[in-house]
């Protein structure tokens, strides 16, 4: 293989999930592009058999962090720990397809593309902005989810100048060199606006492409709550400046 890609993989009691996703991910093939794949699994201080269940897959790294200190801190680990060419950061809850990999991959390796975001929102988006919004919403999504994640689009455009249909996509590529170089401070799921406020504010280009999208609820133990919203929108102002 002549690249490599890393997956972090940030995880907090995903007993349930994190060994059908390792299986996905294991069985995504990565040869068309001769890239290997490096599993980061960062155990965010779980009390069930996340890392357990992890390790018991063949090539698959578990680091854990004990107490439990956020998903933003678990993915700055997997960030200082992988060693790939590319980098993706993929959540553990079965809700975005590993599959996905394939289309993000090829377009990071367009010339001059160094940033991708999976969005779950840009399929059918040649109808235009408001039909995309009216239309977006997954089926199985609740209308706070939605319209949380879709007005930090906004939120985006107001004080990093760029809009973007999915900016809380948990789904994201990079080349790692891009990523590692951005000193990053947050620990929670605010993270996701601070990786995008710093990489505009240095110029970089961030290129969306769809995604697959089987959204869980809070029973099935979805973790995002109101909070978060107000705690993106202050991390959004924070760092819309280098």
């Amino acid at each position: 293989m002549s690249s490599k890609i890393s997956v972090v993989v940030p995880a907090y009691n995903e007993e349930q999930f994190i060994g059908a996703l390792l299986r996905k991910i294991l069985d995504v093939d990565l040869t068309v592009f001769s890239t290997a794949k490096e599993i980061i699994v960062v155990d965010d201080g779980s009390s069930d058999r996340t890392s357990k269940v992890a390790a018991g897959f063949e090539g698959v790294q578990v680091l854990k962090q004990v107490p439990n200190q956020g998903k933003g801190a678990a993915v700055r680990r997997g960030i200082e720990a992988a060693t790939g060419d590319y980098l993706i950061i993929q959540d553990a809850d079965l809700e975005y397809e590993p599959d996905d990999y394939v289309v993000m991959l090829r377009k990071l390796r367009e010339p001059g593309i160094e940033v991708v975001y999976g969005s779950r929102y840009l399929a059918g988006y040649e109808r235009g902005t408001l039909v995309n919004w009216w239309l977006g919403k997954n089926r199985n999504q609740g209308w706070g989810a939605y319209l949380g994640g879709r007005s930090l689009s906004l939120v985006g455009l107001l004080f990093c100048g760029k809009y973007l249909t999915d900016t809380v996509t948990a789904l994201k590529l990079f080349r790692r060199s891009v990523i590692a170089n951005l000193e990053l401070f947050t620990t929670g799921f605010e993270l996701d606006h601070e990786i995008t406020a710093k990489l505009l504010a240095r110029g970089h280009v961030i290129h969306e492409v769809p995604i697959q999208y089987s959204p869980r609820t809070s029973v099935e133990g979805k973790k995002i709550g109101l909070r978060d919203w107000f705690i993106a929108i202050r991390t959004f102002w924070a760092y819309r400046d280098l």
